[in-house]
């Protein structure tokens, strides 16, 4: 053990512990990876450097941008229907030829791209014969794992081993019979002996081991399980607006249903005349009845009760200072901050000190503050007490000066006075339960109580009554909330789902798309109602339907969203990158007429490489720039169906790679492995290669373990005379078998939803599946690549 091999083995550790518990994203621990080895002197810092040019990253983005030309053009999709319409309505027919299909795509096609490209169509299969989503999903993604073993450009671990065994070869470690390089089809006979035993396995053991669930597919022709599954029919009402109303002549956008309520307007009766999903922009009447969605709690809560009291004597702005509070301004200089949200940055809990208004060009921005996005030359109006103007002064990306002049914010409209009234439906919460931004738009800027000046300003002080609130607002607002106390819940059953189904209006299920920006962002973030125009009716999550406090929760990538909207707009949310709409009906319209030149482009990449023309890497980049000039993608799509997080965690991960073998820290574990199973001879060699690998696959990203596998099981074939061919290929085989976790590959989290699936599912159908494809490398690897 040297100090290079300490601090390599050092660097190693701490990678895997930021990958596995994914406290930080791969990509940007790849990164601080790459900065270590540099810095460490492990590596040369141009070396450092080499890895965004390695041939294998070139490789994978260049397949990446095929995938996409064959998927815009269509070339994949009626490879699909093809096969899936002869599959007929079996169960065991559909697994069968789910998994061929998804297998044989994903040999020349991102396996991500593949499962994300089909799932709609398995969604429109389960709910025309009426087959849990849950008997066919997990097949689908599996599929597209093994699919990736049969070649060479199928998976990113198979183009890094081959990189890697180039690299050996390259530097003289290898010679005569073993300096060979990988072709573009030495995975395929192992590799698809696997992926039919993988199939095989599915169909006729593993598709029984799979759970009965159906959170959302069967929808459109399955009713009678939605008030099983959501409870739908419970939380679907009638309200009606009163003759004397204020709300009437506000638009639903206006009118504080879905803030204050927490209620979706899915129909609009007027006159008879019954329209379902009314956009925002719809002007309410008098007498309207309103179809709404969701628990009326605290409808219920305000009825029969007050709730503020407008103070309506002139307050100024000076009234609302003391001694302790006092008017800043705040601005960002270069900051993390710019681009962010202030609920995104937790302005509020992290500095106690209340935003009232943002000066934009000029101009002031008074609400939905916190989920607008911050800009560079934004002007923050901040009133806090000295403490809470300490901390933001202390915060390095933050100025701070005094607010000498408040005119520009116009808040002299907005400052306002309300009393906390006997019978409330506020009192005995706390300020942070009482949920006034939301529901009023209101910023507490403090608590008055037993007529002090001393301001109360934690969000968990209880209200009670006669507190005095100062607060930044809109009064109109504070009387449309007092309005919605007067709606009538008209008596008796709800309406029938199927009322809610027309040719213009329906339901519809959206899963992330695995491009996605909005991981981890709220729909109030992201603007989802206001953007796309449709109401979201429930998340399901790790088996788990939610349907409360929706705006509020971050998104996650395994999540399935059920929609209500027009088919307009479900139509064009189908054209969104951020999004997958489970249905086929609402995709992009492809390039059709492209399909044929686009197929005649994968063939001319592929044959160079059969015949040793060109190597992968520039026939790749060959069919790219192809994609484009042809038409089949735009230069922005192109720039889209790049999986730049893969690309950056690969390039990151390489000069480690590199380290492992230069230190001897690579030599240092080889000789571990070969102490512990050398021994028992080259079988049990690669059963623990294959089982080291795979299980580091559930809990890393795969092209990271192929990298730092690579180096060891390449020595401990020279220490033992074994083929390297051999045990890389073990590794490329193994470093793919993803199948014991749903955060163990992206294809995995992208059907978690809408299966239906908890994370014990995929152990249960995963490691019976792990253990076979090792039985069946163990048979056949040898055969083909002798040791």
């Amino acid at each position: 053990m040297t100090l290079e091999i300490g601090l390599v083995l050092g660097i190693l550790v701490v990678a895997v512990i930021l990958f596995v518990t994914e406290k930080l994203r791969v990509d940007l621990v790849a990164l601080m990876v790459l900065l270590s080895v540099a810095l460490c002197g492990l590596v040369e810092p141009k070396e450092a450097l080499l890895g965004f040019s390695n041939p294998a990253v070139v490789t994978v983005w260049a397949v990446f941008i095929l995938s996409g030309g064959l998927t815009r053009t269509g070339v994949a999709s009626r490879i699909g229907h093809v096969v899936l319409r002869l599959a007929g309505e079996r169960e065991i027919g559909l697994v069968a030829a789910i998994m061929l299909t998804a297998g044989g795509m994903s040999a020349f096609m991102n396996n991500v791209g593949v499962a994300a490209l089909l799932l709609p169509v398995v969604m429109d299969i389960t709910r025309r014969i009426k087959v849990p989503p849950s008997k066919l999903l997990i097949p689908l993604a599996f599929s597209s794992l093994l699919g990736g073993l049969v070649t060479q450009i199928g998976t990113p671990p198979n183009i890094l081993i081959s990189d890697a065994l180039q690299d050996f070869i390259d530097q003289g470690l290898l010679s005569g019979e073993d300096a060979r390089p990988f072709g573009l089809f030495d995975f395929t006979p192992v590799g698809l002996a696997v992926m039919l035993a993988g199939v095989l396995y599915m169909v006729l053991i593993g598709r029984h081991m799979l759970p009965v669930r159906n959170p959302l597919a069967a929808r459109a022709t399955a009713d009678d399980d939605i008030p099983q599954l959501y409870h739908l029919r419970q939380l679907l009402s009638v309200l009606q607006i009163p003759e004397d109303s204020i709300l009437a002549g506000k638009s639903l956008a206006e009118s504080r249903l879905g803030s204050a309520l927490g209620i979706n307007v899915i129909g609009l009766t007027r006159d008879r005349q019954t329209r379902l999903a009314p956009d925002r922009q719809t002007v309410l009447a008098a007498g309207d009845r309103l179809l709404v969605e969701g628990a009326l709690d605290r409808l219920r809560e305000l009825q029969g009760h007050a709730y503020l009291e407008v103070d309506e004597e002139s307050h100024t702005l000076i009234q609302l200072l003391s001694a302790e509070f006092s008017f800043h301004e705040v601005r960002l200089q270069g900051s993390r901050a710019i681009g962010q949200t202030l609920r995104q940055l937790a302005f509020r809990d992290r500095f106690g000190a209340n935003v009232l208004a943002i000066l934009r060009d000029r101009q002031p921005e008074r609400t939905n503050l916190a989920n607008l996005e911050l800009r560079a030359a934004d002007v923050l109006l901040v009133h806090g007490d000295e403490r809470q103007i300490a901390a933001i002064e202390a915060a390095d990306e933050l100025a701070v000066s005094k607010a000498e002049d408040l005119t520009p914010y116009g808040l002299d409209d907005r400052l306002m006075i309300v009393h906390v009234p006997g019978e409330s439906a506020l009192l005995g919460k706390t300020l942070k339960e009482a949920r006034l931004g939301d529901a009023a738009g209101l910023t507490v800027l403090g608590i008055a109580r037993d007529g002090t000046r001393e301001l109360i300003t934690s969000p968990e002080a209880t209200l009670d009554i006669g507190d005095i609130l100062m607060v930044e607002g809109s009064p109109v607002n504070v009387a449309k909330v007092q309005a919605l106390r007067k709606l009538e819940i008209e008596p008796g059953p709800a309406p029938a789902l199927d009322e809610l189904e027309s040719d213009q209006a329906g339901f519809t299920e959206v899963v992330l798309s695995p491009r996605t920006s909005l991981a981890g962002k709220t729909l109030q973030e992201i603007h989802f109602r206001e953007k796309y125009g449709l109401n979201v009716i429930a998340i399901y999550r790790q088996g788990e339907a939610i349907r409360s406090n929706l705006r509020n929760m971050p998104l996650g990538y395994s999540d399935a969203l059920l929609l209500y909207g027009t088919r307009r707009k479900i139509k064009l949310l189908g054209s969104e990158p951020d999004f997958i709409v489970l249905t086929e009906e609402a995709q992009e319209p492809l390039r059709l007429e492209k399909a044929p030149l686009a197929a005649a482009i994968m063939g001319l990449v592929l044959v160079p490489v059969i015949l040793g023309w060109l190597p992968i890497y520039l026939s790749a980049i060959l069919g790219a720039t192809l994609m484009i000039l042809t038409g089949c993608l735009t230069m922005d799509e192109a720039y889209e169906y790049i999986e730049w997080r893969a690309v950056f965690l690969i390039a990151g991960m390489l000069p480690l790679g590199g380290a492992l073998q230069a230190s001897g820290a690579a030599t240092f574990l080889t000789s571990q492995v070969v102490g512990a199973v050398g021994g028992y001879g080259p079988y049990a060699v690669v059963a623990a290669i294959y089982l080291v690998t795979a299980l580091g696959a559930q809990v890393m990203p795969t092209a990271a373990v192929a990298i730092l596998m690579a180096p060891i099981a390449f020595n401990t074939a020279q220490d033992l005379g074994i083929s390297p061919h051999t045990l890389l290929m073990a590794v490329s085989l193994s470093a793919s078998a993803s199948f014991m976790s749903p955060v163990a590959h992206p294809a995995n989290i992208l059907i978690m939803g809408p299966g239906g699936y908890r994370f014990t599912d995929y152990i249960k159908v995963g490691l019976p599946l792990t253990l076979i494809c090792l039985v069946v490398v163990l048979v056949v690897l040898p055969i083909v690549w002798p040791f």
